[in-house]
């Protein structure tokens, strides 16, 4: 079992930037792909961005390509989510997801652990 608590959400203007935390706890961290996604109100949920165990491998969304950027420090079992040119569009619930697995994938099916989530409100 693996526990996920994200931290670093909150309000901010268009334009502004944040960073995003996800420790983890429970299994050996750095033999998971780690992830974000989010979702708006009313809204399905999204992929937004992942990385792979070592780092290797990310992935981003479309959307967010070029304005966030995952990272991970296996020594303190946390993955972080850097957001810049934070847009009103951009807000959401972000959820940080674990999967035990060398690869990483966009699809929220493929991930089996989840956290509570952190809002993430971008004032216009």
């Amino acid at each position: 079992q693996v526990q996920l608590v994200e931290s670093g959400g909150g309000l901010v203007q268009a334009g502004g930037s944040l960073r995003l935390s996800c420790a983890a706890s429970g299994r050996t961290f750095s033999n998971y792909g780690m992830g974000w996604f989010r979702q708006a109100p009313g809204k399905e949920r999204e992929f937004v961005a992942a990385i792979s165990w070592n780092g290797a491998s990310t992935s981003y969304a479309a959307s967010v390509k070029g304005r966030f950027t995952i990272s991970r420090d296996n020594a303190k079992n946390t993955v972080y989510l850097q957001m810049y040119s934070l847009k009103p569009e951009d807000t959401a619930v972000y959820f940080c997801t674990a999967e035990g697995s060398l690869r990483i994938s966009a699809s929220g099916n493929w991930w089996t652990y989840w956290g509570q989530g952190t809002q993430v409100t971008v004032s216009s």
